[in-house]
C-alpha cells in the first residue's frame, strides 16, 4: 500500500492501480477489504490520513475489483460513536455495487446485553452486504449528446418508475423490460408522442430494502431507502456488471428524443434507519458526523423523515458528499435536474425549525447545480414540516395546495373556488413575493404517493390490504369520489361519469399556469386497485398495463391533444404572473374573472359563489413577454370555464369582446379536441358549459 492521495474520495483507477479515499473523523483505524466473487477478503490497512480522510494507493488493482471497508473506533453510543469492525461497510462514494443485501445475516451493529445496555454485535456481516465495485475511469462516448434545456414555462413533467414503465411493454424485448436499457428502446416513443418534455424518475440510487418488508415477502419498490448516492440501482440493469454505461445510454437516448431526465433523490435519510437498522455504511464510518443526533441524547437519532434517521446537513463533510453526488449525476451522468424528497429535512436548524441552510447556499453558488432544475418536495414529518412556498429563489416546488384545491373543486366544493382561482394562475400568493415565477409551482393532482387518476375517480377509501399492514398505512384523506360504486364496475353510467371527471381533472391540470406533472399511466387510466401506498408492490399492481381498452385509448389521445393545446398557446404557459390590469396599452386586462352574466367578479362575488364553477377571460394580447429572439409574445383571447356541478351552466360572454367570433378549442365532454368548429358567439351570447366539464374557447376576428 502506497500513501496515495485524499482526493478524490472513493476508488479512482488510473489504469495502473487504484487510489482509495474514505472519510472518518473519529475512527482509530480503517481497513480496505478486497473481495473476490466468493466474498473471500484480503485486508489491507489504510495507513495515511489527511484532514480526516484515510487514503492509500494499491498498484495492480483495477476495474471490476470488489471492495469494502472495516472501521475501528470507539463504540460509545452516548457520545454518538458506533464503530464496529465486525461489520463490512460499503464505500459511500462507490459508483457501482454488485450483490444485494441478505437480511438473513446479522447486519445490526449493536444489541442489548443482559442489563439492557447496548454492546457491539460481533457476528460478521460480510455475507449479507453488497460489494462496492471499481468502475472504469474511461470517458463514455456521449457523441453529440446535449441537454434539451427545456425552458421552465414549456416544461411538462412525467413522473415515472424505470421498471414500472416498461415491465409489461409489448414493444420492449423481454430481456430488457424493467431496465434502463428497456427505457432506451422504442418505449421512449410513447413519451415523445404524448408530448411530455421531462421525465422525473423515482429513485435510481442504489437502495437497500427494509428487513420487515423482506419478512413479509415484499420489497421497497419505490426505492426511497438509499444505500449509495453515486451508484445507479442495479435492480434496473439488464447488464448489472455494466450498470453505469447502461444508465448513460438511457439518458443519451432520452436526450436524443428531446426529453430531459430529472432524478428523485433522497438526501434526507438513508437505508440504515433507526437504532435497529443495519450498519452497512455511514453509521459505521462516522455516525456522529453523518447523522442528526438528539441534543442531550446522542445515542438516539433526530427523525424528521419517519424513516428512523436524518442526514446531518450541518456537517461540512455531509454537505460535501451530497454536493459531490449531485455534481456527479449532473456532469458525469448528464441528468438535467433533481427532485428532493422531504426537502425541509435538508434545512432543519438545531432546534428543528425549517430555515435557510448551508446546503441551499452551496447549491445557489455552485456553477453546476445552480443551473439544473431543482424541485423540492416541500414537506417532511417534523414539526412545522409543511413548507410550500418557502424555498429559495432557484427552486420549484411540488404544490400540494394545488392538488388539494383541484381535488376539492371537482368534488363539487364551492368553497374552494377562490383558492382554485389562485392555483390555476400559478399560485402567486406562494411564489411571487420572493421573486419566483409561475414555474415555481409544480402542479399535480396525482403522484406516486397516493391514488392514480383512475382510482381517484373510482374509490373513496384506500385498499392497501396487499401491503400487509392491515390497511393502516397510506393516507385516509384522499379527496376522491367513486361515482356511486366502490372500485371496478361494469355499470356503463358509472364508468362514463368517471371518465368524464378524469378528463376534466386532466384538462384542469394541463391548462393551469405553472408546470404540470403527470403520473405515469394516468393517461392510460392505470389502476392500483385502490392502493394509495404501493411502495412495496413490485408487481402488476404498480406496473403500467399496456393492454388498452377503448376508454384507455380515448383518454390517451385526449391527453396528447390537451398537451398540444398547451404547447401551442403562449397564454397558457406564461413566464410571468397575471397582473389583473391592462398591459402595454391593451384594451382590457390580461386576466378577468367572470360572473355568469358576463360581468367581472368583484370582491363580494367571491364570497358568495353560486356553485362550483369558475370562468376566466385571458387576453393573450396583453402579455409583457418576449421570445428568444426578443420579439413580443402574444396570443388570442381565451375563455376558460370549469364546471364541477352536475348540470350545465350558462355563461354570457362579456361585451368587451363584441365583434369577435368564438371557436371551441376544447370541450372535455366531446370525444377529444373539437378543433376548427366556429361558434358565432357575439357579445351577450351565452355559452353553455356542460356539467363536470372544462371548456376552452378562443376569440378571433369575425
Amino acid at each position: 500500500m502506497r500513501p496515495g492521495k485524499p482526493f478524490p474520495l472513493g476508488a479512482t483507477c488510473d489504469g495502473k492501480g487504484t487510489n482509495f479515499a474514505v472519510f472518518s473523523e473519529h475512527a482509530t483505524a480503517v481497513t480496505l477489504c478486497l473481495l473476490d466473487e466468493h466474498g473471500v477478503e484480503t485486508r489491507v490497512p489504510l495507513l495515511d490520513r489527511s484532514a480526516h480522510i484515510w487514503h492509500g494507493y494499491l498498484p495492480g488493482i483495477g476495474v471490476g475489483q470488489r471492495y469494502g471497508y472495516r472501521v475501528d473506533g470507539p463504540f460509545d453510543p452516548k457520545m454518538g460513536h458506533r464503530y464496529n469492525p465486525h461489520k463490512l461497510l460499503i464505500d459511500p462514494y462507490a459508483r457501482a455495487f454488485i450483490g444485494k443485501v441478505d437480511h438473513r445475516q446479522s447486519l445490526v451493529g449493536s444489541r442489548p446485553d443482559a442489563r439492557g445496555d447496548e454492546v457491539p454485535d460481533v457476528v460478521d456481516s460480510a455475507a449479507g452486504v453488497p460489494h462496492s465495485v471499481i468502475t472504469s475511469g474511461e470517458p463514455f462516448d456521449w457523441g453529440n449528446d446535449a441537454p434539451p434545456h427545456v425552458p421552465w414555462h414549456r416544461t411538462v413533467v412525467y413522473e415515472m418508475h424505470v421498471k414500472g414503465f416498461t415491465q409489461s411493454h409489448p414493444g420492449v424485448p423481454p430481456e430488457l423490460r424493467g431496465t434502463y436499457a428497456g427505457l432506451a428502446t422504442p418505449a421512449i416513443e410513447h413519451l415523445r408522442w404524448l408530448g411530455v418534455t421531462t421525465v422525473e424518475l423515482l429513485p435510481v440510487h442504489e437502495s437497500l430494502g427494509e428487513r420487515e418488508l423482506y419478512r413479509r415477502g415484499l420489497t421497497n419498490y419505490w426505492g426511497y431507502s438509499t444505500l449509495g448516492y453515486f451508484a445507479p440501482d442495479q435492480r434496473y440493469a439488464a447488464r448489472p456488471t455494466d450498470v453505469v454505461r447502461e444508465f448513460r445510454e438511457m439518458v443519451k437516448a432520452l436526450h436524443a428524443a428531446g426529453i430531459e431526465v430529472v432524478l428523485d433523490v433522497v438526501y434526507n435519510h438513508t437505508c440504515e434507519g433507526g437504532l435497529t437498522g443495519p450498519t452497512v455504511s455511514l453509521r459505521g464510518l462516522d455516525n456522529a458526523v453523518y447523522y442528526r443526533l438528539k441534543s442531550g441524547d446522542l445515542a438516539t437519532y433526530e427523525d424528521f423523515t419517519g424513516c428512523g434517521n436524518t442526514l446531518n446537513l450541518h456537517s461540512p463533510e455531509t454537505v460535501r458528499m451530497v454536493a459531490d453526488s449531485l455534481r456527479y449525476w449532473a456532469t458525469e451522468m448528464h441528468v438535467d435536474g433533481f427532485r428532493f424528497d422531504l426537502a425541509p429535512a435538508l434545512a432543519r436548524a438545531d432546534g428543528g425549525a425549517f430555515s435557510s441552510s448551508s446546503f441551499f447556499d452551496v447549491v445557489h453558488q455552485d456553477p453546476v447545480l445552480s443551473r439544473v432544475k431543482l424541485i423540492a418536495e416541500p414537506w417532511d414529518l417534523g414539526s412545522g414540516g409543511y413548507q410550500v412556498g418557502n424555498f429559495p429563489i432557484l427552486w420549484a416546488e411540488w404544490n400540494g395546495r394545488y392538488r388539494d384545491a383541484v381535488r376539492r373543486f371537482w368534488l363539487g366544493d364551492r368553497r374552494t373556488v377562490p383558492e382554485l382561482a389562485t392555483r390555476l394562475t400559478g399560485s402567486s400568493d406562494l411564489y411571487e413575493d420572493d421573486g419566483r415565477r409561475p414555474h415555481a409551482s409544480i402542479n399535480f393532482v396525482t403522484a406516486h404517493d397516493g391514488f392514480t387518476l383512475r382510482d381517484l375517480v373510482s374509490y373513496e377509501r384506500k385498499h392497501n390490504e396487499a401491503n400487509g399492514e392491515s390497511n393502516r398505512d397510506g393516507t385516509d384523506d384522499n379527496l376522491s369520489s367513486n361515482g356511486g360504486r366502490e372500485g371496478e364496475t361494469g355499470d356503463a353510467g358509472v364508468r362514463a361519469l368517471r371518465t368524464r371527471r378524469a378528463r376534466a381533472i386532466l384538462a384542469t391540470l394541463l391548462l393551469s399556469q405553472g408546470v404540470p406533472m403527470l403520473l405515469m399511466g394516468d393517461e392510460l387510466l392505470r389502476t392500483q386497485r385502490g392502493n394509495n401506498n404501493a411502495y412495496c408492490q413490485d408487481n402488476d399492481l404498480s406496473w403500467v398495463d399496456w393492454d388498452l381498452d377503448a376508454d384507455s385509448e380515448h383518454l390517451l389521445a385526449f391527453t396528447r391533444d390537451v398537451i398540444a393545446i398547451r404547447r401551442n398557446r403562449p397564454a397558457l404557459q406564461r413566464k410571468r404572473f397575471f397582473r389583473g390590469e391592462r398591459v402595454n396599452g391593451s384594451e382590457q386586462k390580461d386576466l378577468t374573472w367572470l360572473r355568469r352574466d358576463g360581468q367581472e367578479l368583484t370582491g363580494g362575488d367571491w364570497a358568495i359563489s353560486p356553485g362550483a364553477t369558475l370562468a376566466m377571460l385571458i387576453d393573450g394580447r396583453a402579455m409583457d413577454e418576449r421570445d428568444e429572439l426578443g420579439r413580443n409574445v402574444t396570443d388570442d383571447i381565451l375563455f376558460l370555464a370549469l364546471n364541477a356541478e352536475p348540470d350545465a351552466v350558462r355563461y354570457v360572454l362579456p361585451a368587451a369582446v363584441a365583434g369577435l367570433a368564438w371557436e371551441v378549442v376544447l370541450d372535455t365532454t366531446a370525444d377529444g379536441v373539437v378543433g376548427e368548429v366556429v361558434l358565432d358567439r357575439s357579445s351577450g351570447t351565452g355559452v353553455l358549459v356542460p356539467g363536470r366539464a372544462v371548456v376552452l374557447l378562443r376569440a378571433r376576428p369575425a
